[in-house]
This record gives structure tokens, C-alpha cells and sequence, in this order.
């Protein structure tokens, strides 16, 4: 028995030491900017007992020692050693940039690619660099030096650039912030002015071209957009910025840090302002951008964060194309825009925009145990505005201008109209059409280790959306009200101003997915399965096409629900040939159900497609990489297939003062297909050169049949045929190349030169001229190359006890002359992209 007691004191004398041996060690791992970085790695000296940084750059790992050290290593960043002890074990570490290795990517989040480890071709450009480059530009003009993306302004109103992927609109290219999909539920579409704000609080933006690693069931075609935003600094303090510009524009605003209090909480509020003159004529903006960011760290394995952003605004838009003769004639040249006026000696917008759409989300973290975490995202979006335009018997009267014909729209003259009409009403007026929104989702994932190098994720997207569609009067322009007999429950309805008018209805989009993927990695091999499948139904609520009054009315009042399935497979593998070299190869095919407009293609409740063509996409691609001491570079071969593609393409009418038509195009079948290399030279600690180059070759790949036209009350007006088979896609660059250079004066001052060349951008076809040809058309017209230069100048220094940050942007240096829209015609119709800008900014941080 003696002997017994002495071998458990024994016992518990060992388990008592090893426990007393432990040390749980906490931290948080920051940039030079106290920025965090997720995905940081975390090793305690000496051992393979290791973890990475979680989305706000914290840490929590245990040691079997009671001291030591731990190192801490992250992708472009110097690797720093920090010790800890039993005393000292919450750290915070500080990581420099290292000049001397090469800018790789950013491991933000599960949705974020690893260089040498994704197989995916990838691009991710921080926070730096978006303030460096970015200047008044359009959001997305940053991603402009990226291969397979191109990016404009569009007409020129703020907020108005567009971008495509690999060839492919917005439709089909996955946007994400923080990891919630953004693309419109009915339409798939991208709003950037929704947006505007967003650039002052990225951390980091990644463009994943082709199948992308997003693990979430957002099957994109293109590729896809990934931003992260900034979350609750990690220490106390701020900034304030202001920036001036060309053509009065004006921005300035703060961003204020309580930094981790004692309670856990951290709290981060930002806001800016921002107006202009516009560049193109007529084109005034107002906005303003908001964000906040509340967290709280409950326990070490619990943590919620509250975010909510948004950007309302307003501004004036340039949306009707003229053909290169009118800009040249014209007083304002390039800057001419048809679609603004005078009245009462005030600027009038015939075609504005106006919009508010903020995004609210409570995420919540929990890492379960050591090898298994839970990630979920409940989060709202509101959406309330729309885009202005024309209506009326005699829309002519919006073609007497003051003056020429490059002159302003003379608003007085139809107001006069008008006010003589007296009780017949307006005979022109301006109206909006509005598209608002509710927008609810859950968005779960669940990540384990399974065995060594094996981890599976899953996960649950969840979304409920509904968008109210109608058309409202804004300005009746000196008339006492304005006829519309559209709305069979009111017919010859004497409307005012904020009352309906032309087409009331309402779109209810569900979603479910399901979404798994299993990962296996080792030092020099990676791959990944994954498969995703959702479920979506579309229902349609019209308020004006039937008698609310009938049962018969009321019945067909609220459409069946139609539901869809799709599903998604693909995987891929790199493997790293040796330390400096990389191949990858990914495949993957999926089926995406039809959009809203494919399924109720009569825009009413008894002309509905039950039976509508999944979308059908295969694509593959191949990957080469080189990272050596000083030079980087990656080539991508890849090939698309999409069959049974459904979109909606303005046509457009002729008739002055008219609104285009509408065209549901059903079963267009295309391949894109194309090779992209793009590389990294750093010269020395100073001197930087990135290049790239992209080759496309985008083809559409069949014939269309009766394809229904609609007016723009969405009453169908004729059946048309394209026979469009073997013509190029238009709308983007097919050729792009780029050439950039970054040299460091000092410490912090750096000078940007970008190059950027563009060829075989082919005008979007002119319905009309294509429709029911009898014999095949040609390609469309093809603008001419043209190349651009921007250059910045960034310099900080102290004023006083604070760290400042100046930043010159010029764009388009050499004011080059060039078509970046247009629609093909015997003429054809084009938007000119912006000639030299330029802008000045200040950050004062405190």
C-alpha cells in the first residue's frame, strides 16, 4: 500500500508539472499600419506546434513549455521572433514589409487564395497600393494593370465604371465583401456606386480569375472579386484625409479607433464626403460613405463582430452614346453629354442616379477546439433608390436644346408647354425607375482537420430576397399632373409627383446551398475537390396587369413559385516543382439556374418559362509559376464553355427623347479561351517592375430565334432573329498589356509610372441592324488600340508628433484620346474615355 501512494504521488506530481508547464499563449499579429493580418503563421521555436492568425489577425496556441519563443512568418513580410513566458504571454507582434523578397498575396480569408498553394490564377492588391493608384478614379480602375480584366467609367457619372472579367460582365463575376456575395439576386449585377466608399476602408482586394477558390455556392464564370474590409484597429487612434481634384471635385473625411478596451470591445467609425463638378457635362455628384465596426471578444474561443456600410448618393449620368462626329463638333468635345438641362436657370438631370444600399452583418467566431472552427455571417441588406430618365406623349420636346445641338436640353421651353396645357396635363416629364430592395442571409463554415494535411470545409448559404420594381413621376415640369393608363386598377390616372406610373411589380428570389470541400496539402503538393448545390425559386407579385377588384385578378396577381436546381463540381492540384517553381491545373463544371427576367420573360405573371435552360459552364485551366530571389512570374492558359447564357440587352431606339427597348436573349451559347502572363522584378530595395500581358479570344457560338423585343412599360412589341454565331464578344478588351514602375526615393516617399496598352475592344451589336439578317454580319465594329499612362507621387513625413501621407495621382498623363465604349452602327455610337485628371490628397494619422 506504501509503495502504491508513493507511485500516485509520483503520478500526480508528473501531471501536476507537465499541466504547470503549459502556456496557453495569446496575440495579435499587425502591419506597420497596425493593420491585422489573418493568415499569419504562428510556430513556437524549435517545435512543428504551430497555428495561423484568425481574420483579425489574433492567435490563441498553447506551448508545452512555460517559456520561449514564438515565430511569426506572413507572405511579403519580414519573419519576427517574439518571446513569451508565463507572465508575458499575450503578444502583439509588428511585422515590416521585406523589400527584398517578393509581394505575394494576402491570406484574408477562407474565400482568399494562397500563392504556390491555390491552384488558381490569382491577383491581390492592399490597402497601400489602392491608395496609392486609386486616386478619383472609379473603384474599379484599380484591378485596370490585372490580366483579363477591363475596367471603365462607362458614361462618366460617378459611380458608373464597369468591369469585365476574362470577357465577362459583372453578371457573371462573383463580387464579395468580407465574404457576403453582393451581385443583385435577380440579375447578378454589380452596382458600383453602391459602393463608392469602399476604398477607404479595403484592406485588401483579390481577383481570382476562372473558377476561383471561393468555397462558398456562388458559382462565378469569370471569376471572382474579393474585398476585405478593414476591422476594429488594434490600437487607439485614427486619421483624418481630405483630396482635391480636377473638375472641383472634393473629398474629405475621418476614421476614429477606441482601439481593444479593457471589456474586449473594440469600436472603429468611419465617414467621408464627396462632390464634383463631373468631368462629362452635366454629371454632378453627391456622397457620402459610411462604415462602422463593433467587436467584442467574449473568451478565447468566442469572438462576434457587428459591421454595417453603405455610400448613399446621387448624381447626374451621361447614358446615351453619340457617334465620334458629334464629340468632335461639339462645344464640350469628349465631354459632351446629351442627357442634361436648364431649368429655371438650374442644372436639370434628365438621366441621374440615385441610391443608398447598406450592408449589415453580425459575424460570430468560434474555434471549437484545436482542429476544428466555425465561422458564421448573419447579415441585411436595404436597398431604396433608382435611375431617373424621360416619359411622355411628346418626348420630341426633349430634342430643343439651347442653342445647337451640343448644347443643353431647354427644359424652360417644356415647362412652358406644360404650364399652356393647363388640365390636358404634362405632355413630357421626368421620371424615375426604381429598384428597391431587402435582401436577408446566413452564410455558415464549418472547417476541420480530418487527418494530417486533410481538412474539409462546409458549409450553408442561406438568402431571402425581395425587389420592388416600378416607375415613379419626379419632375412634372410646370404641368398640374400626368396621364398614365397603364395600371388597370387606375386607369387614366391623373399622377403627381412620387406617384407610380408605367409598371409596378415585385421579385421574390430564395436560395439555398450547400457547399462542401476537401483540401489536402503537403509541403509541395496541394489539391482540392469541391462541390456546391442550391436550390432557387422565383416568385412574381404584379400590381398593375390584373383587376385587383376580380378573384380571377387577385389569383393571377401573385405568380406560382418556379423552382430551380444547380449544382457545381471542380477541383484542382499544384505542385511545386521545386522552391522557386509551380504548375496548377483546375477543372469544373456547374450548372447555374436561370435568371428572374429568363424565367418570367413576358414581364407578367401567365407568360413564364417553367421549364428554363440552366446556365452550363465547363472550363478548365493550366498554370505555370516562377518565384525567384528577385523575379516572379506566372502564365495561365484557359478555355470557358457556356451554353444556354440568358441576359437582358438594352436596344436602342432612334426616336429623339425615346427610351430604349428591351431584348431577353435566351440560350446564347459562347467560348472564351485565352493565355495571361503577368511577372514581378525587383531590381533592388528601390525599384520595382511589374508587367503583364493578356491574350483573349471570345467568341459567341450560336444563332439566336425568336428573341422577344419589349417597350419600356415591359410590353413585348415584336419577335426578332440574330445570327450573330462566330462574331467576337464585345464590350472588353480582348488584347491588354501593361507595363508598371515603382521606385523609393526614401523611406516613404515612392513614384508609380503604370502603362496600359488595349486592343480588339469590339462594339456591342446594334440589335436593330442584326435583326432577322439573311445574310451573316461580320464581326462588329472594332475600336481603335490606344494606350494610357498614370503616374503617382506619394510622400509622408511628420507634421508635429503625427505621421503624414501626401499622395499626387495624374491619370492618363499623356491625354490620350480613345473610345472605351461603343455600339456598333453605320456609325457608330461611343462613349470616349477621360483625358488627363488628376487629384491631391492628405492623410493625417493620429
Amino acid at each position: 500500500m506504501k509503495n502504491f501512494k508513493n507511485l500516485l504521488f509520483v503520478a500526480v506530481l508528473l501531471v501536476s508539472t507537465a499541466v504547470l508547464g503549459q502556456t496557453k499563449i495569446t496575440g495579435t499579429v499587425v502591419d506597420e499600419t497596425n493593420q491585422p493580418l489573418p493568415g499569419a503563421s504562428v510556430l513556437v521555436k524549435g517545435t512543428t506546434n504551430g497555428t495561423s492568425t484568425d481574420f483579425n489577425g489574433k492567435f490563441t496556441l498553447q506551448s508545452e513549455s512555460n517559456s520561449g519563443a514564438v515565430v511569426v512568418s506572413f507572405i511579403g513580410y519580414t519573419t519576427s521572433e517574439a518571446a513569451f513566458s508565463a507572465s508575458k504571454n499575450n503578444l502583439k507582434i509588428q511585422l515590416a514589409e521585406d523589400s527584398g523578397s517578393l509581394d505575394e498575396i494576402i491570406i484574408m480569408s477562407s474565400s482568399f487564395a494562397i500563392d504556390r498553394k491555390t491552384p488558381v490564377a490569382v491577383s491581390t492588391i492592399r490597402a497601400a497600393d489602392i491608395e496609392r493608384k486609386l486616386g478619383s478614379q472609379e473603384f474599379p480602375e484599380v484591378l485596370k494593370s490585372t490580366p483579363g480584366v477591363y475596367a471603365t467609367k462607362s458614361g462618366g457619372g460617378f459611380g458608373d465604371g464597369r468591369i469585365n472579367l476574362r470577357g465577362f460582365n459583372s453578371e457573371n463575376v462573383a463580387v464579395m465583401i468580407n465574404g457576403v456575395p453582393v451581385n443583385d439576386m435577380e440579375n447578378g449585377r454589380v452596382y458600383w456606386s453602391n459602393w463608392a466608399g469602399l476604398s477607404d476602408v479595403t484592406a485588401a482586394m483579390q481577383v481570382q480569375r476562372g473558377l476561383g477558390a471561393s468555397k462558398v455556392a456562388v458559382p462565378s464564370i469569370g471569376g471572382t472579386i474579393n474585398i476585405l474590409s478593414k476591422t476594429s484597429d488594434i490600437e487607439k487612434g485614427g486619421n483624418v484625409m481630405a483630396s482635391t481634384g480636377n473638375d472641383g471635385y472634393q473629398k474629405y473625411g475621418f476614421t476614429l479607433s477606441t482601439g481593444l478596451m479593457d471589456n474586449d470591445i473594440a469600436a472603429t467609425v468611419s465617414f467621408a464626403k464627396t462632390s464634383g463638378e463631373g468631368y462629362i457635362d452635366g454629371t454632378q455628384f453627391n456622397g457620402y460613405n459610411y462604415f462602422v465596426n463593433f467587436s467584442k471578444n467574449i473568451n478565447d474561443n468566442h469572438k462576434l463582430s457587428f459591421t454595417t456600410f453603405g455610400a448613399p448618393q446621387r448624381h447626374g449620368q451621361r447614358q446615351n452614346m453619340s457617334t465620334i462626329g458629334t464629340y468632335r463638333n461639339s462645344e464640350s468635345g469628349n465631354r459632351f453629354n446629351p442627357d442634361w438641362g436648364y431649368k429655371d436657370g438650374q442644372v436639370t438631370h434628365i438621366e441621374d442616379n440615385f441610391y443608398h444600399k447598406s450592408q449589415t452583418s453580425l459575424n460570430h467566431y468560434w474555434n471549437i477546439n484545436n482542429v476544428s472552427s466555425l465561422s458564421t455571417a448573419a447579415y441585411v441588406s436595404y436597398g431604396t433608390g433608382g435611375g431617373g430618365g424621360t416619359a411622355g406623349t411628346n418626348r420630341d420636346l426633349f430634342g430643343v436644346r439651347l442653342g445647337g445641338s451640343d448644347q443643353p436640353v431647354d427644359l424652360d421651353n417644356i415647362v412652358s408647354i406644360n404650364r399652356a396645357n393647363g388640365a390636358l396635363g404634362s405632355e413630357a416629364i421626368l421620371r424615375a425607375s426604381r429598384n428597391d430592395h431587402e435582401w436577408f442571409g446566413v452564410l455558415s463554415t464549418f472547417k476541420t482537420e480530418l487527418a494530417d494535411g486533410l481538412d474539409l470545409i462546409a458549409g450553408v448559404d442561406w438568402r431571402s430576397y425581395t425587389g420592388k420594381h416600378f416607375r415613379e413621376v419626379t419632375d412634372l415640369l410646370g404641368g398640374q399632373y400626368y396621364l398614365d393608363n397603364n395600371n388597370v386598377n387606375n386607369p387614366n390616372a391623373a399622377l403627381g409627383v412620387g406617384d407610380k406610373m408605367g409598371y409596378n411589380n415585385d421579385g421574390k428570389v430564395g436560395w439555398l446551398g450547400f457547399f462542401a470541400q476537401l483540401e489536402y496539402g503537403t509541403d509541395n503538393f496541394n489539391a482540392f475537390v469541391s462541390t456546391s448545390v442550391q436550390s432557387t425559386s422565383y416568385q412574381r407579385i404584379e400590381h398593375f396587369l390584373y383587376d385587383l377588384s376580380t378573384e380571377a385578378g387577385k389569383d393571377l396577381a401573385t405568380s406560382e413559385k418556379i423552382n430551380l436546381n444547380g449544382y457545381s463540381i471542380k477541383g484542382g492540384a499544384n505542385f511545386k516543382l521545386d522552391d522557386v517553381q509551380n504548375v496548377f491545373a483546375n477543372i469544373g463544371y456547374f450548372e447555374r439556374p436561370a435568371t428572374f427576367n429568363a424565367v418570367f420573360n413576358g414581364y407578367n405573371n401567365t407568360k413564364v418559362n417553367r421549364d428554363a435552360e440552366n446556365e452550363k459552364v465547363f472550363s478548365m485551366e493550366l498554370g505555370y509559376g516562377l518565384r525567384g530571389e528577385k523575379f516572379a512570374a506566372n502564365v495561365n492558359l484557359y478555355r470557358t464553355q457556356w451554353k444556354d447564357r440568358t441576359f437582358t440587352r438594352n436596344i436602342r431606339n432612334t426616336e429623339p427623347g425615346a427610351e430604349d427597348y428591351t431584348a431577353n436573349l435566351l440560350g446564347v451559347d459562347a467560348l472564351h479561351q485565352g493565355i495571361e502572363f503577368d511577372f514581378t522584378y525587383k531590381y533592388s530595395d528601390k525599384f520595382n517592375l511589374t508587367g503583364m500581358a493578356s491574350l483573349g479570344d471570345w467568341k459567341w457560338d450560336n444563332d439566336l430565334k425568336d428573341v422577344p423585343i419589349f417597350d419600356e412599360n415591359q410590353s413585348q412589341v415584336a419577335t426578332i432573329s440574330l445570327p450573330i454565331k462566330g462574331l467576337k464578344v464585345s464590350n472588353a478588351a480582348q488584347t491588354t498589356a501593361a507595363l508598371g514602375m515603382l521606385y523609393k526615393f526614401w523611406d516613404k516617399t515612392s513614384f508609380t509610372l503604370d502603362y496600359n496598352y488595349f486592343t480588339d475592344l469590339f462594339a456591342r451589336i446594334d440589335v436593330l441592324n442584326y435583326a432577322n439578317a439573311t445574310v451573316r454580319p461580320d464581326d462588329s465594329w472594332k475600336a481603335p488600340s490606344y494606350n494610357t499612362m498614370d503616374a503617382s507621387l506619394r510622400h509622408g513625413f511628420k507634421l508635429g508628433e503625427f505621421d503624414t501621407t501626401v499622395t499626387v495621382r495624374v491619370n492618363n498623363l499623356f491625354d490620350t484620346d480613345y473610345v472605351a465604349d461603343a455600339i456598333d452602327a453605320s456609325d457608330p455610337l461611343v462613349f470616349f474615355g477621360f483625358g488627363r485628371t488628376f487629384s491631391l490628397s492628405a492623410k493625417i494619422k493620429f
